[in-house]
C-alpha cells in the first residue's frame, strides 16, 4: 500500500520543482525529502526522479504518480474537514500569513481570540506578500491566507480558492509636515507628478498599483526609494526624502513630521482572506474568518 507521507513528499516536489523547495514547503530537511522519495521508488518498483543538472526531474512514471497523489491528497483534506465539521470541535494546525501591515494590525487581535476561544487550536503565522500567500494555499503550505487588491487593479485568484472580505482600507498621501499640500483636508494624486515617490520593491503588487494608478493619471511617477516597510518609508518621508501612499491598516503610530492627508478620489486597499474550497467545512477554517472579520471591524 502506497505510503501518504511518501506521496505528500511527491506532491511538494511536483509543485515545488526542487528537493529543497519541497522540504521548505514540508518543514523537512532534504536529506529527509530524499529519503523519503527513495522509499517510494522501492515500494513502486520504479524510478520516480531522474538527474536533471545539478536538480531533480520527474519521470514518467513521478509525473503519472504525482498526479494521483494530489488528488489522493485533496480526498484526504475534505475526509479531514467533513471529520472536524462533524465533530464540530476547532481544533488541530492552523497556518496563517498575511502581508506585513495586515500581520501588524490585525493578527495581534485576531489570534489573540483564537487562542482564548479555542484553546485546543495550535496557531502559525508568518508574514507574505500577496502573491507568495496565494501561491501557498494553493500549494497546500498555508490553511489561510489574508491578501489585498486595490481599487482599480484586482488580483486574480486561481480556480479553487474561496475568499472572504474583511474590510476597506483607506489610503492617504503621507508627505513631510512642511510640504506645500500639508496643510489641505483632501488631495489628489496628480498633485504629486513632481515629488519623489518612495515606493515597494520593484515586482511588488502594491509598487505595480502605485506606478499603474499615476500612469493611467499622464504622471511618470519619479521613484527616489523603496522600501518594503511602511514604517521604513515614513521614516524617509519624516526625513524629508519624499512622499508615500500610506494605508491606514499596521501603520501606526505615524512617526512626528508626518502628515496624512486623504486622497479624493477614496484611494482604498481590499483586504481579505483567501483559503482552498475543499477545506471550507473546517470549523478551524470559519473560526479563523470570523475572528479576521471581526479584528477588521473593530478598526472601522
Amino acid at each position: 500500500m502506497l505510503n501518504l507521507e511518501r506521496l505528500r513528499t511527491l506532491d511538494a516536489l511536483a509543485r515545488h520543482g526542487s528537493v529543497s523547495g519541497a522540504a521548505e514547503g514540508l518543514h523537512i530537511t532534504t536529506s529527509a525529502v530524499s529519503q523519503q522519495m527513495s522509499k517510494l521508488e522501492r515500494e513502486v518498483g520504479q524510478q520516480l526522479l531522474a538527474k536533471n543538472g545539478r536538480g531533480v526531474r520527474l519521470t514518467d512514471a513521478g509525473r503519472l504518480l504525482a498526479e494521483h497523489a494530489a488528488r489522493i491528497l485533496s480526498q484526504v483534506e475534505l475526509a479531514q474537514s467533513d471529520l472536524e465539521a462533524q465533530r464540530g470541535q476547532v481544533v488541530g494546525e492552523l497556518r496563517l500569513s498575511a502581508f506585513p501591515t495586515a500581520a501588524r494590525g490585525l493578527f495581534p487581535l485576531a489570534l489573540s481570540a483564537l487562542r482564548r476561544e479555542h484553546p485546543a487550536l495550535r496557531l502559525r503565522s508568518s508574514e507574505l506578500e500577496p502573491e507568495q500567500a496565494i501561491a501557498g494555499v494553493v500549494r497546500g503550505d498555508l490553511d489561510l491566507a489574508v491578501v489585498l487588491d486595490w481599487y482599480n487593479k484586482p488580483m486574480a485568484l486561481p480556480d479553487g480558492l474561496v475568499k472572504a472580505p474583511i474590510l476597506d482600507d483607506p489610503a492617504d498621501v503621507a508627505m513631510p509636515a512642511d510640504h506645500r499640500l500639508a496643510g489641505r483636508d483632501e488631495v489628489d494624486l496628480g498633485e504629486f507628478a513632481d515629488d519623489e515617490w518612495i515606493t515597494w520593491g520593484d515586482g511588488e503588487f502594491c509598487h505595480e498599483w502605485l506606478m499603474f494608478t499615476l500612469r493611467s493619471r499622464g504622471i511618470e511617477p519619479i521613484v527616489g526609494h523603496r522600501a518594503a516597510e511602511t514604517h521604513t518609508q515614513l521614516a524617509l518621508v519624516a526625513a524629508g526624502l519624499g512622499v508615500c501612499i500610506a494605508p491606514v491598516l499596521g501603520r501606526r503610530p505615524v512617526p512626528d513630521g508626518v502628515v496624512t492627508v486623504p486622497v479624493g478620489q477614496r484611494v482604498r486597499r481590499h483586504v481579505y482572506v483567501v483559503w482552498r474550497a475543499d477545506a471550507d467545512r473546517r470549523p478551524s477554517i470559519r473560526a479563523a474568518v470570523r475572528a479576521l472579520q471581526a479584528a477588521g471591524e473593530s478598526l472601522d
